[in-house]
C-alpha cells in the first residue's frame, strides 16, 4: 500500500527503533535472575530508542519540534509542527518480558493531530493513521466496533498503582463499570489500548493521568476509524486534561455517563 512521505518517514523510524527494542526484550529473561535486576537496562533501552527516533525524524524533517517521554520538549525552528513520541509505551510490561508494548509517534500541526504510527515490535503489528485517510493495521483498513450496549462490550482501563493515580477513585470507577460490562481488561500500554479500540478488538477504553505521548497517535487512530475521543467530562480535550475516554458514539457516551456518576 502506498503511504504519504511523512508516514513513510514515521514507519521507517519506528521499525528501526523497534528492532533495537526487540533485541533488548531478548535480554530481559536473563536479567530477571541477576541481583541488579533489569530496571537499569530497560531505562537505557528506553532512552536509546528515543534518541534513535529523534535522530531519524529530525533528519527527515529538520526544524520540527519534538516532545518525548525521556528527553522532554526540544524546540524546532518550525513552530507549526511537532512530533509527540513515546519510545517505549508499556515499560512495565517490557520490564517483565510481556510482549505488550509499543513505539508511538504522533505528528501535530498547530493544534491538530495529522499522522500517527503505533508499532509493537514483539508481534510486528503496525498501526498507521493519517488525517482524512483512515486507520490501518498492516495495510488492512480498520473500523471501531459497532456494539451499542455496555452489557455486550469489552472495555479496557488503566488501574492506579503505587505512586501513580487515585486508587480510591480507580476502585470506584472499575467497580461501577464491572456491573455494566461484559468484561474489563487492563493491558498496560495506553497507545495499544487505543489502537485496539480503532481495530474493534476493544469496544471502549478509559484512563486517567496520561501524558500526551501516551495518547497522541492513538487519538487520531480512533477518530479516523470512526470513533469518539474525549476526556472523562465528555467534551473536554484528552491531550490537555490527561484523561481519556474512547469508543464508538454509543459506547463513548455510556462510558462518560458512568464515569461522571462515580
Amino acid at each position: 500500500m502506498l503511504y504519504s512521505a511523512v508516514i513513510n518517514v514515521m514507519v521507517k523510524a519506528a521499525r528501526r527503533a523497534g528492532r533495537s527494542l526487540k533485541r533488548d526484550l531478548g535480554e530481559i529473561e536473563n536479567l530477571q535472575v541477576s541481583l541488579k535486576g533489569p530496571a537499569n537496562f530497560v531505562t537505557a533501552a528506553d532512552k536509546r530508542a528515543e534518541e534513535m527516533l529523534y535522530t531519524d525524524l529530525s533528519k527527515a524533517r529538520p526544524g520540527y519540534g519534538f516532545l518525548g517521554e525521556e528527553g522532554g520538549t526540544r524546540e524546532g525552528s518550525d513552530k507549526s509542527h511537532s512530533w509527540i513520541v513515546d519510545p517505549l509505551d508499556g515499560t512495565t510490561n517490557f520490564l517483565h518480558g510481556i510482549p505488550q508494548f509499543a513505539i508511538s509517534i504522533g505528528l501535530k500541526r498547530e493544534d491538530t493531530m495529522i499522522a500517527g504510527v503505533i508499532y509493537n515490535p514483539a508481534n510486528d503489528e503496525l498501526y498507521i493513521s493519517e488525517r482524512g485517510k483512515g486507520t490501518f493495521l498492516n495495510d488492512q483498513r480498520l473500523r471501531v466496533a459497532a456494539r451499542k450496549k455496555l452489557s455486550d462490550s469489552v472495555i479496557a482501563c488503566g488501574l492506579p498503582h503505587i505512586g501513580r493515580g487515585d486508587i480510591e477513585l480507580g476502585s470506584r470507577e472499575t467497580g461501577a463499570m464491572q456491573t455494566r460490562v461484559a468484561g474489563l481488561r487492563r493491558f498496560g500500554a495506553a497507545s495499544l489500548d487505543l489502537a485496539f479500540v480503532a481495530a474493534g478488538r476493544l469496544d471502549g477504553y478509559w484512563e486517567r493521568n496520561l501524558q500526551p505521548w501516551d495518547m497522541a497517535a492513538g487519538i487520531l487512530m480512533v477518530r479516523e476509524a470512526g470513533g469518539i475521543i474525549s476526556g472523562v467530562e465528555g467534551k473536554d480535550d484528552a491531550l490537555t486534561s490527561g484523561n481519556i475516554v474512547a469508543g464508538n458514539e454509543f459506547i463513548h457516551a455510556e462510558l462518560v455517563k458512568v464515569l461522571k456518576a462515580v
